[in-house]
């Protein structure tokens, strides 16, 4: 294994009509030894009352890096069609400096019509979709050099989607970590496809972290055998429930090799 495992925790802004809510379960997730809390970004609840308690993602950010000391923070994943991509790099900037330095700037084309439909924005087609992932990756990308002060770090880029011909073409020319909803039996396919992207770029696919949502403790192994070693849970309010979370956590630390004195 040539990187550790990690467990990320994403908070679903749904169902929670106090944020206090929410800030306390940021504040039990960064205690429990999360690696990454996520939220998500998305208008309206996925799950549950439709038209239920909800709130938006990047001003979120701003308060998690505030609270937080460790974590990483970031959405899985931004929705590409709701921000001018070039204010979205700055927005990343400034939290990537509130943080000192702990955000993942996660992007994808989107797919919840209702939240382009509610605010406005044109949702068109998958194709349309992707056209615009693309086009805002290019932007993000010379924007963030421009910028002053510059970030901290290089900010990690994810990208979330499967899709073999445009998604993970962009995946092998943009992204540090690359989140897919993909079975087991269809990542060994992906990788490959990645791969061979990432040939054809004259890049190398190993500096691509996998994720993948928490598939169980019974499976998250077979997962590490094929690539895998980020695994998120999602949790909604109101309760926000880190139960399942503590246990991955718990094997997140039996799985991954110790330190060896004297190497950093």
């Amino acid at each position: 294994m040539s990187r550790p495992v990690r467990i990320g925790v994403q908070l679903q802004p749904q169902h929670a009509p106090d944020y206090g809510l929410i800030r306390d379960a940021v504040l039990r997730a960064e205690d429990a030894g999360v690696d990454i809390v996520f939220n998500w970004d998305h208008f309206y609840p996925l799950t549950g009352d439709p038209v239920g308690a909800h709130f938006e993602s990047w001003t979120m950010l701003g308060a998690f890096a505030e609270q937080t000391e460790r974590v990483e923070i970031g959405a899985l994943v931004t929705g590409g069609g709701y921000r001018n991509p070039d204010l979205l790099a700055d927005m990343a900037r400034t939290v990537d400096h509130i943080s000192g330095g702990r955000l993942i700037l996660g992007i994808g084309a989107g797919w919840f019509e209702k939240d382009y439909d509610e605010y406005g924005y044109e949702f068109g087609t998958p194709g349309t979709r992707l056209a615009l992932l693309k086009d805002n990756l290019a932007r993000i990308a010379a924007r963030l050099p421009k910028l002053n002060p510059a970030p901290t770090r290089h900010i990690p880029i994810l990208i979330g989607g499967g899709g073999e011909r445009k998604t993970l073409r962009l995946v092998a020319e943009y992204a540090d970590i690359w989140h897919t909803f993909a079975d087991l039996d269809v990542i060994a396919h992906k990788n490959k496809v990645l791969a061979d992207h990432s040939a054809d770029l004259g890049v190398d696919d190993a500096r691509v972290e996998r994720s993948v949502q928490w598939p169980g403790l019974d499976r998250a192994p077979e997962f590490v055998q094929a690539g895998v070693t980020l695994f998120t849970i999602g949790v909604s309010g109101p309760d926000y429930d880190l139960s399942t979370v503590e246990k991955a956590v718990a094997w997140r630390d039996e799985v991954n090799p110790e330190p060896v004195p004297g190497i950093a």
